[in-house]
C-alpha cells in the first residue's frame, strides 16, 4: 500500500461525496470504510484509477448506510442517481474541505483535529498520539466536530484567514508521537497554496519553511533548547531557506501585506545573517512595526521590545518593555534577558528563576533554570 497516495486521495474522495449531497459525518465514515477495503484488496489487485475506485466504493457504503437508517429514509431516492463507475473527476475540491474543517462553529482544537483527519488523511490513532491524548478522547473530539459541521453548505466563499490560523496551530504543535505535525502542516499548506491564489497563503508557507529550516539546530543532543543566537547555522537547511525566501519575495511583490508575510520577512532576516552578530536588527524592528500595525497583538510588541534591545541597546528595549502588561507570557524572561544585556546580572538571575516557574513547558523551564544558574555561578566567582 502506498500510504502517501492514500492520504493524497482521501480529501478529494470525501469532497466528492459531500458535493453529491452526503452530510460530512456520513461521508467521512463511508470514506473510512472504503479505505479499509483498499487496504484489504489493493495489494493483490491494485485499481487502474485509485480515486475512482475509492469514490465508487465510498458512495456505495454511504448509500448502504442511508438505506439502513430509517431516520434518513428520504435519501433513498439517491440510489437511482448513482453515477456509473468510471474515471473520477480531475477537479480538486480540497479547498472546500479546508473551509469546512475550519468552520467558525468549531473550537481551534476541534478544527485542527478535523483538518488532520479529513484533509491530512491521518488516522484517529495517529492524531491522538501526536497530541498525547487517549485514542478514545480524540475519537470523541473528532465525532463532535463532524456532527457540528454536518449539513453545512457552502453558499459563500470561506474565510482563508481562519484556514491559515488552523494550519498555523498544526505547525506550532511540532513533533510528538509518530507524526511530525510541522512537516504535515507544511504539506497541507503547499496543498492549499496549489488550490488558492492568495499572498497570505504563500506568506504562511514561507514562514513555515523558514522556521522549519532551523529545526535541527534548535536542540542540543541532550534535548535542551539552544537559543537562536547560539545555534550552529551550519545545521540549518539552506534549501528550505532559499525556497522560503523565493516564495516570500513573490508574495511581497503583490503589495498585499499580511501578518504571515511580515512574520516570514522577520524569519528571513534571521536566516540571512551569517552570524547572530550580523543580524539586521534595525530592519527587523521595522518589520515588527508593520506586524504591530496589522495585528495590534501584545505578543508582537513583546518580541519587538527584544528587537529594539538588540538594535538600540538593552535600555531602549527595557523602556519598550515597561509599556507592556507584565502578565504577558514570557514577559519576565524577556526582562531577564534585557537586564543581563544591560549588565545587571543579579536582577537578571532573579528574573530568569521567576520566569522558569511560569514556563509553559518543561524544555523552556529547564533552559531558564540553567540561565539563572549560569548567572548565579558567575556572581559567586566574581563575574
Amino acid at each position: 500500500m502506498d500510504e502517501a497516495l492514500i492520504r493524497s486521495l482521501t480529501p478529494g474522495v470525501l469532497t466528492v461525496l459531500v458535493r453529491r449531497g452526503a452530510d460530512f459525518a456520513a461521508a467521512e465514515d463511508a470514506v473510512q470504510d472504503a479505505l479499509v477495503e483498499a487496504v484489504r484488496g489493493w495489494p493483490d489487485d491494485p485499481p487502474r484509477d485509485p480515486k475512482g475506485w475509492l469514490v465508487t466504493v465510498a458512495w456505495r457504503r454511504f448509500l448502504d448506510a442511508s438505506r439502513a437508517d430509517t431516520a434518513r429514509r428520504r435519501r433513498e431516492d439517491r440510489v437511482e442517481e448513482e453515477p456509473a463507475p468510471g474515471p473520477a473527476s480531475g477537479v480538486d475540491d480540497t479547498l472546500q474541505l479546508y473551509f469546512l474543517c475550519a468552520h467558525p462553529s468549531l473550537t481551534p482544537s476541534s478544527a485542527v483535529a478535523l483538518t488532520l483527519r479529513a484533509v491530512g488523511g491521518l488516522s484517529t490513532r495517529q492524531i491522538a498520539r501526536a497530541y498525547l491524548v487517549p485514542e478514545a478522547t480524540m475519537a470523541q473530539r473528532i465525532s463532535r466536530a463532524k456532527r457540528t459541521v454536518s449539513g453545512v453548505r457552502f453558499d459563500r466563499p470561506g474565510d482563508v484567514a481562519t484556514v491559515l490560523r488552523v494550519l498555523y496551530l498544526v505547525f506550532n504543535e511540532g513533533y510528538s508521537g509518530d507524526v511530525d505535525l510541522a512537516a504535515e502542516a507544511i504539506r497541507l499548506t503547499r496543498q492549499l497554496a496549489a488550490s488558492v491564489d492568495h499572498p497570505e497563503v504563500a506568506g504562511l508557507l514561507a514562514l513555515m519553511l523558514l522556521h522549519h529550516a532551523r529545526r535541527a539546530a534548535r536542540t542540543a543532543p541532550d534535548g535542551s533548547l539552544v537559543p537562536l543566537a547560539e545555534q550552529d547555522r551550519g545545521r540549518w537547511d539552506t534549501a528550505s531557506i532559499a525556497q522560503g525566501v523565493r516564495i516570500l519575495q513573490a508574495a511581497l511583490a503583490r503589495d498585499r501585506l499580511g501578518e504571515f508575510q511580515a512574520q516570514a520577512a522577520i524569519a528571513a532576516l534571521h536566516a540571512d545573517a551569517p552570524t547572530a552578530g550580523e543580524t539586521d536588527w534595525v530592519q527587523i524592528v521595522e518589520w515588527y512595526d508593520e506586524l504591530a500595525r496589522l495585528t495590534d497583538n501584545p505578543v508582537v510588541r513583546l518580541n519587538r521590545a527584544v528587537a529594539v534591545g538588540e538594535a538600540d541597546g538593552p535600555r531602549a528595549g527595557l523602556a519598550e518593555l515597561a509599556t507592556l502588561d507584565d502578565t504577558l507570557p514570557r514577559h519576565t524572561a524577556v526582562a531577564a534577558y534585557l537586564h543581563e544585556r544591560d549588565g545587571d546580572l543579579d536582577t537578571a538571575a532573579r528574573l530568569y528563576a521567576e520566569a522558569a516557574h511560569k514556563a509553559p513547558d518543561l524544555a523552556e523551564r529547564d533552559h531558564l533554570v540553567r540561565q539563572a544558574a549560569r548567572l548565579n555561578s558567575r556572581h559567586r566567582h566574581g563575574r
